[in-house]
């Protein structure tokens, strides 16, 4: 039968193990390092395991496959439970109990944050000014851990920050993180270039622009140019910006 079920790729997947922990089916085992469906009976098409991939190597694709066998999976479970206690339980039925978290690790569970506007209220004088209202609007923020295709990407601005633009300016969240996704990362601390995964970020998805925030020293220069490369190489027209901000917290270039 013709259905959907997850496609791994390889050559994308780094072994980390955390779709493993995030299939409640069993279905995806660590083979020579790297993440393999072991059945497609086994696999019921969801995709609980994608927002886990902090990679992108994980999909769902439709093409000719077993039917998803519940009781299959369900004694298999049970076998890996006698053998090892500690083997996670097969995931009850939807209507039956709480949904099971869509990731192994809750730091990296994707999700979008809706923010309701702060009410301003007339200044009285002698008050405490209000504390400012958060901007962010989705998890993960890391650029090594967001998935290509979470939702919250399709249609977004967005803002690829470095790690310490957030405390070099004081005034981030409205000035640059509102109403954008916001990705950040250290191109000097980090492992890898990020060019790769910003790339899959703008083929999968429709981004209305681009704006990147990097401090003033050279090192950081990097994040610049991972995100024109992305660009360049996503074959799409994006509008885009640099924006830089100098050690004491001042805009040197808009």
């Amino acid at each position: 039968m013709k259905r959907k079920i997850i496609s791994i790729d390889e050559h994308l997947c780094n072994g980390c193990g955390l779709c493993v922990s995030a299939c409640h089916e069993g279905a995806i085992q660590m083979v020579d390092g790297k993440a393999k469906l072991v059945s497609d009976s086994y696999c019921d098409g969801l995709g609980d395991c994608l927002p886990a991939c902090p990679t992108g190597a994980i999909r769902i694709v439709e093409r000719e496959a077993a039917e998803y066998d519940e009781a299959a999976v369900a004694a298999r479970m049970a076998a890996a439970r006698r053998h090892d206690p500690s083997a996670p339980a097969p995931a009850p039925a939807p209507a039956a109990a709480k949904p099971p978290l869509p990731c192994g690790c809750p730091g990296q569970m994707a999700k979008s944050i809706a923010r309701t506007p702060a009410p301003k209220p007339l200044p009285e004088e002698g008050a405490p000014a209000a504390a400012p209202v958060a901007q962010l609007g989705n998890w993960p923020v890391q650029i090594k851990l967001v998935n290509p295709r979470v939702p919250y990407l399709q249609n977004a601005a967005l803002l690829i920050a470095a790690d310490c633009t957030a405390f070099a300016y004081a005034d981030i969240h409205h000035k640059f993180m509102r109403n954008k996704v916001t990705l950040i990362g250290c191109p000097k601390l980090d492992e890898g270039d990020y060019a790769e995964k910003l790339t899959a970020i703008l083929q999968a998805n429709d981004i209305k622009s681009v704006t990147v925030v990097r401090m003033e020293v050279p090192c950081c220069g990097g994040i610049a140019n991972a995100t024109m490369r992305a660009l360049q190489a996503s074959g799409k027209m994006i509008p885009w910006q640099v924006v830089t901000i100098s050690t004491d917290g001042e805009i040197l270039e808009e």
